[in-house]
């Protein structure tokens, strides 16, 4: 992607049938930094978040806790979902949410079109539902258990919960009408669904074949009325799919839309095939290009099982923020799960990684450099004077870490991206301790390679600050500052990523600041679990 082009990422609208935890919030920081890295590479970016607040499910959650199901949105929206963006550093553009009325009035109006093209009909359907899914499960979707609550019973295999038999009149959207479009497009886009994994299932389950989709409900009423019959509601999956055209003026703002659309998706590999399949085909309908990819992200892990408020494996971001910080939790779960793939959480290997890699990798970098800056040469960064294969090969790292890390943010490999970025870390304190600049600083006839080295230090620092900003904003607007701001560059925000790891461009003279901890040290007892 050259810079300058469009960028626009979403991720899923979320339930809001219960409180956020850590699962939500990974895919929140996995856009939240991609969106900041385009930011700052001077693309015209775009990050949508949002709410899914109609059907059954919310419905139900309503009346169990004895409200409407619009206070209850309302309620989750302003007390869970939108402080979870403050908690976790989020910088999105946008909030939608499916009650908003600009999202009802665009989805009549792509609904309508529908309608008129000759997409939609009615018809009779009777089926396995999954009030949790929201969706109507063939057989291989479900299993029978043996022990347990629901003994005897088929549940659904994600929720673990019974399914209940649907017979509804309904309409019906004409997808099977897509089946070889859908095909045609995987092949023709071969990175349109990711990871290869996620691709492979979404192509042999489109290759058994398309069936029309049911499209209304008639059995309840929470959700926006289909504008030709009144006594249907939308079903509550083409409702929320079209969150993404509706925030970005489908049908109202035509300029806007164009400008925004297509869209990188970012969504959890269990509603890929929402987002691949019915997703793509609805556009089609509309004469509409499909999104741009479509990424399916592995689970969270908690003892082995996805985690689930339902099997109180949920855990509230805030558990770990309040103990380890906003950052820590950024990086944790960007750098220690591959993208893509499922990923264990513990609180142990939380920890352990704060203290190795941030703590005492990163942070105690940080400030051995600007203290002996401070203390050798009274907080002026010295010139540099003539430079060797050691201080050289700093130079290569750093300017490879940065072409690296951006080649990995163009694949969505955000753990590739932190890895290489880490290498210019480990570069940097295994130079230091072979300069040995407290040594140098002992003699006259070696002041002028200490200012060498304390340069090559200091100006590897300023490159960790911008290329780790996307992912740990608030450590490295703080290292920033103690940098000088630098002198003449402006905001950490404003630097060009992408040449972060041109060599040269914190100004000798420029004078420093202190700096404060980065990643203070956590007593044992202080962590959770």
């Amino acid at each position: 992607m050259a810079a300058g082009d469009s960028f626009y990422i979403a991720t899923p609208i979320f339930y809001v049938n219960d409180v956020p935890h850590i699962g939500h919030a990974y895919t929140e920081v996995a856009a939240d930094v991609l969106a900041r890295w385009h930011r700052q590479s001077g693309d015209d970016t775009w990050l949508l978040t949002g709410t899914d607040e109609h059907g059954q499910k919310i419905l139900r959650t309503a009346v169990a806790n004895d409200t409407t199901p619009q206070q209850w949105a309302d309620k989750l929206v302003e007390e869970a979902w939108l402080p979870l963006l403050n908690t976790i550093n989020i910088q999105n553009d946008d909030f939608i949410r499916t009650t908003d009325k600009r999202h009802e009035d665009a989805v009549t109006i792509f609904l309508q079109k529908l309608y008129d093209d000759g997409f939609i009909y009615s018809g009779e359907y009777e089926g396995y539902y999954c009030v949790g899914c929201e969706e109507y499960k063939q057989l291989d979707d479900l299993m029978e258990t043996e022990t347990g609550d629901y003994a005897g019973q088929l549940v659904c295999k994600i929720h673990s919960r019974p399914i209940e038999v649907l017979k509804e009149k309904n309409y019906f959207f004409r997808m099977s009408d897509f089946q070889q479009r859908l095909l045609d497009l995987y092949e023709e886009r071969p990175d349109f669904i990711q990871p290869e994994s996620v691709r492979n299932e979404i192509l042999q389950f489109v290759k058994q074949g398309l069936s029309d989709l049911s499209i209304s409900r008639s059995s309840f009423d929470w959700g926006i009325k289909i504008p030709w019959d009144d006594s249907h509601v939308l079903y509550v999956w083409f409702d929320a799919l079209l969150n993404y055209i509706t925030a970005i003026g489908y049908g109202v703002d035509d300029d806007e839309f164009q400008r925004r659309w297509p869209a990188t998706q970012l969504v959890g590999k269990d509603i890929a095939r929402f987002h691949a399949v019915i997703w793509p085909a609805m556009l089609m309908a509309a004469g509409l290009q499909p999104p741009k990819q479509v990424f399916g992200h592995g689970w969270l892990l908690v003892g082995g099982e996805k985690m689930s408020k339902s099997k109180l494996t949920g855990i509230a971001p805030s558990q770990i923020t309040d103990t380890f910080g906003v950052d820590a939790f950024r990086y944790y779960f960007m750098s220690a799960i591959n993208f893509g793939q499922d990923g264990s959480f513990s609180w142990e290997d939380l920890s352990a990684r704060y203290q190795s890699e941030l703590a005492n990798g990163f942070g105690n970098l940080a400030s051995r450099v600007i203290a002996m800056v401070n203390r050798y040469y009274d907080g002026v960064v010295p010139a540099p004077g003539e430079y060797s294969a050691d201080d050289l090969k700093v130079q290569s790292v750093v300017k490879a870490a940065a072409e690296n890390a951006d080649a990995a943010i163009q694949t969505l490999a955000i753990h590739d991206a932190i890895a290489a970025i880490w290498t210019i870390v480990d570069e940097l304190n295994g130079y230091i301790t072979i300069q040995e600049p407290w040594v140098l600083a002992k003699k006259d006839e070696t002041r002028e390679r200490l200012s060498t080295v304390l340069y090559t230090a200091t100006e590897g620092l300023r490159s960790l600050a911008v290329l780790l900003s996307p992912v740990i904003p608030e450590a490295t607007a703080k290292l920033w500052n103690a940098l000088g701001a630098p002198a003449g560059l402006g905001d950490l925000t404003d630097q060009v990523i992408v040449d972060a790891g041109h060599w040269g461009q914190l100004p000798a003279g420029s004078r420093l600041g202190t700096l404060e901890p980065l990643f203070p040290r956590i007593e044992p007892s202080e962590v959770a679990g």
